[in-house]
Formats: structure tokens, sequence, C-alpha cells
């Protein structure tokens, strides 16, 4: 028989595992714990430190088992209940989730936590109208609860009770006392800022982002000092680091042509993006250097470089692209009327053309994220919400959502009467110059707020753009500030996206009258 470890190397494993978690090494604590389950399988503790630690890397489904196993193991566990109802609804099963918090809850309602889970999962489900009174019984029974008072902000965010979320997102950062919890509210009542409008609160608040604290947080390795936006540019040489998701890159690069504008002829830009970006953007930015940015992980850290930089001596200043707006975005009237598209291939535009050919207008159509874990889904309208544009005759479908699922695509296909038709040979996901370009030959595009949708808008093809809950890049206007080929269109009511389907419609209908009128280039 297998003797059980030994008690101090147990221990050690524990509180290795726990000392990488509050270093922010989270690879490296969830192998340090993974090694203390193996040591001693069926622990609860260890358990539920793994599954915690595996929800903060995202990995939804390992997290959802590991806190299944804890529940087994400490059946009594309200941690574990309230672990694993948080995992089912990342996951999307939202019934399992409220389920079980409703069982429990129901033999013991005195759990501030338990209520304040099944806030966010009806949130999670587009209900934060549901979710409130959860979160109010949550800081009733723990008034000192940050969490609760963040969610409930945020379920005021998502149902434009802005007044409401601001102070709910004061009170929490009262409340916090983690600086990684510190950094999320930063972050989230920055775009609650923005969304009313406040750029210049919400442009400063946004810097949060970049904190420490902040999850999965990325070192830049850059050579310079950093600037900041009290700082001169002037004929000075500078690297731009993109630092956000694909879209976020696509949205913020509409700000270089006032950077090369303000650097002056004796500047000097290099720009460190996402590689798929770099073909379009050195096309598109002629005058700046472009590279593809490296990231990798090392001492549990994210980092970020360009080694690809022809002179990193050269360097005198860095930042971030998404620091840009505090020195070129401060007011509504700094946005240009009509900002630089971005130039897509023309070749490849010639080629999408010939392919579409001759018939009725093609509109191109991209429903959701690639990522649709836990808060995500309630920014994007179910397939059968889109059934007003499916079945708009006398238009071409085109479809231009990465990573389609099979099923999703036949679904469509089945309401509108008809195939979508697929690019053939185009990679939607890794080719996004030749998406650029396909983008440019359509007569028109529907689609929800992501890459897709910012690139389109980038290259100045008419799109109508879907936005969701807790929508900030409108910044409090009735237009798109940030490119005038973009119409956005919300529900008036949260979750109404029948109603906001109906007004996507007519506005594309608005721009494919226009493109009928638009002399041929």
């Amino acid at each position: 028989m297998s003797r059980p470890p030994a008690a101090p190397v147990l221990h050690a494993l524990k509180a290795r595992g726990s000392r990488l978690e509050r270093q922010g090494d989270l690879p490296g604590a969830l192998e340090a714990y993974r090694q203390a389950l193996a040591a001693a399988p069926g622990d609860p503790e260890i358990l539920a430190s793994l599954a915690g630690v595996a929800e903060r890397l995202d990995m939804a489904e390992a997290a959802e088992a590991l806190w299944r196993q804890a529940r087994a193991s400490a059946p009594a566990s309200a941690e574990a209940v309230d672990g694993h109802a948080r995992a089912l609804g990342v996951l999307g099963r939202f019934d399992e989730a409220v389920s079980l918090l409703q069982s429990v809850l129901r033999a013991d309602p005195a759990d501030a936590r338990l209520w304040n889970t099944l806030g966010v999962t009806l949130t999670r489900q587009g209900r934060a109208d549901e979710a409130l009174p959860f979160f109010d019984e949550a800081l009733r029974l723990d008034p000192r609860s940050a969490t609760a008072a963040y969610n409930r902000a945020s379920a005021h965010f998502d149902l434009e009770g802005y007044e409401a979320a601001e102070i709910d997102f004061a009170a929490a950062r009262k409340l916090a006392r983690r600086p990684a919890d510190a950094a999320m509210i930063d972050f989230a009542a920055a775009t609650l800022a923005l969304a009313r409008g406040d750029l210049a609160a919400g442009w400063a608040g946004y810097e949060s982002r970049l904190s420490p604290h902040a999850p999965r947080p990325v070192s830049f390795e850059a050579p310079g000092r950093r600037w900041t936006p009290n700082l001169p540019l002037e004929g000075r040489r500078l690297l731009v680091f993109a630092e956000q998701g694909l879209g976020d890159e696509i949205l913020f690069a509409s700000l270089v042509p006032d950077l090369l504008a303000t650097l002056g002829p004796d500047g000097r830009l290099s720009l460190a993006m996402e590689p798929r970006l770099v073909r379009l953007l050195a096309r598109s930015f002629p005058e700046a250097e472009v590279v593809a940015h490296h990231t990798e992980t090392r001492d549990g850290r994210l980092r970020r470089s360009a080694p690809d930089l022809a002179a990193p001596r050269a360097v005198e200043l860095w930042t971030t692209l998404g620091s840009l707006p505090q020195r070129f975005r401060r007011r509504i009237a700094d946005f240009p009327a009509a900002p630089p598209p971005l130039r897509p291939d023309p070749a490849r535009v010639a080629h999408w053309r010939a392919w579409l050919g001759d018939g009725p207008p093609a509109v191109g159509l991209s429903w959701r994220s690639g990522k649709l874990g836990g808060d995500r889904r309630r920014h994007y309208p179910p397939l059968e919400a889109w059934r007003p544009v499916l079945r708009e005759q006398g238009i071409r479908l085109v479809n231009l959502q990465y990573g389609a699922e099979v099923e999703e695509v036949g679904a469509l296909s089945a309401i509108a009467g008809r195939a979508l038709m697929q690019p053939p040979g185009l990679d939607l996901k890794a080719d996004i110059d030749d998406l650029a370009a396909l983008c440019a030959a359509l007569s028109g595009i529907v689609a929800v707020n992501n890459a897709t949708a910012q690139l389109a808008g980038a290259c100045d093809a008419p799109t109508v753009m879907l936005c969701g809950a807790g929508a900030w890049l409108t910044l409090g206007q009735d237009r798109y500030p940030w490119r005038p080929s973009v119409r956005p269109v919300a529900p008036k009511r949260f979750g109404d996206w029948s109603q906001a389907m109906d007004g996507a419609l007519a506005k594309l209908r608005e721009l494919l009258a226009a493109d009928r009128r638009r002399p041929a280039s």
C-alpha cells in the first residue's frame, strides 16, 4: 500500500501554489496545486484552489470538473457550491447553475456569496433586471462585499442605469481589499465614463487595464522610456505596442494618422502589432515601421517585445496603442469627420469583386465573437434574431464569421431560405489582409461588435454594427465617432434583439441605397 505524503511535503506544495498565485504566476500555481493534488487525491481544499486558478486561466471545462470533484469531496462546502455554479455559468449551463444555487439557498439562505453568484448567473443570461434583487440580498447580508457591489453596478450598466452603476462602482472601489479587484473595478468604471461621454475621466481610468494586478497582465520589454501624454512627441522616435484583442488593435489604429502628423517629418514611428495585421497596416501606413509583436510567458508573466525592429536603440519613447486617446481623443470634437481608411490590397479587392460577379448586392454577416464564455454571450443576438436580415429579399448573404460552426451556418441558411455564400480559400480568422479586401468588395456588412466589424469599418466598408450590453464605443453618441462608415444599432431595451435587428435591417437598406448611388471605382 502507498503511504500518504509526508505532511511537510504536502504543506510545501500548497504553500508554493498559494505564493505563485499571489505573485500572478497562474501557470506555475496551477502546476504546484496539481502536484499537491497528486499527493493528496480528493483533498477538497486543494481541489478548490486548483479550480480557482483554472477559472482565472479561462480553463472553463477543467474548472467545472474540479469544482464538481470539490463538491463531491465536501458536500457541505458553500465555497465548492459557489465555485461550481460560477463554472457552470461560464460554460453557458445557466439552468444547472441556477438550480444548484436555489437548492442550496433554500436550505441555507444566509450565504451572501450564493446570492451574488445567482445574480451573476442571471446577468450572464441577459437577465440583469431579474438579477438586481439578488445582489440587493447579497449586500444586505454582507454590506462590505466589494464583489456584490461591483456585480450590481455591472447589472445597472447593462440596463443603462448609469447613475446607479457609478454609485455602486464607487462603493465597490472603497470596499475592495485586493489590488486585483481594485484594477477590475477601475477598468469597469472607466468604460462607464466612456459610455456616458466623459472622455477625460474615461481615458484616464482606461489605463487601469495595464495595472500589474489586472487579469493576465502584460509586461512590455521596450527600449527607451515610457511615454506619457504630457511629453512632447515632435521629432521623437516612438514605439507603440498593441496590447489588447484584434478588434481593439484595429480600432485604435485609427489614431495612427494623428500620431504621424504629431511626430512630424523628423520623427519616426514603429508599430508592434498582432502578426495578422502587419501586412495591412504596413500598406496603410508606409511612413511607419510595422512589425509583429512577440509574446511569451516567462517567470509566470506575459512579456511582449518587438524583436524585429530595424533599429531598436534609436527608440526614445514607447507606449501602448490604447493609451493614445488620452492625447488625441479627449473630446468628441477631436474625432476626425473622415479618418483615412486602411488600405486593402487592390488586386485582392478586384479578385473578390470578380468572385462576387454581377448580381444582387452581397452582404457579409458576422454574428458573434470567437469567444463566448461567461459574460460575453449576452452581447450577441441568438441566431433566430437574425431573421429580419436573413429573410431580406434582393440581397446575397456572405459568411464572414470566423470559427463558424457547421450547425450555425446551417441554421442561418435554413432561416434565410438560401445558402450563405462561403468565400473560397479564405481563412476568416488567420488571413486578415484578405478578409479586409473581401469586406471592401462587399456592398454592405452586418456584424456584431467584433474584429470583423472593426476591420470592415476601418476599410470604409458600409457596416451596420450591433452593439450589446455595456457597449461604450459610441461614447455617449447616437453615431459611431470612430468611423463614419459604421452605423451602430443597440437594443432600446436590454436584450430586445428583435427590435435591434429591425433597426439593423433599416440601416442596411439605407447603406445599400447609398451604395447603388455611388459611382463605380
